[in-house]
């Protein structure tokens, strides 16, 4: 698992991904895993992350970032 991450950070990288756009969309496909898991129970997905229940679905309604190149 971890080998599969840093390839992907690696790529990143490359990519010219910002730190605060990758955190961003890491958390998003974190939490839209977590919740698919729930079969899209927010309760319950929040219950598994440790956050209320409010917090998951505003971070769910935020836009989601567009991973582009840092020029």
């Amino acid at each position: 698992m971890r080998e599969k991450l840093r390839t992907l950070v690696a790529e990143m990288v490359r990519g010219g991904i910002p730190l605060e756009l990758a955190r961003r969309e890491f958390e998003r496909v974190y939490l839209e895993e977590v919740l698919a898991a729930h079969e899209g129970n927010q309760c319950a997905a929040a219950r598994e992350l440790g956050i209320h229940r409010n917090t998951l679905a505003k971070k769910l309604e935020a836009p989601a970032g567009r991973l582009r190149r840092v020029s």
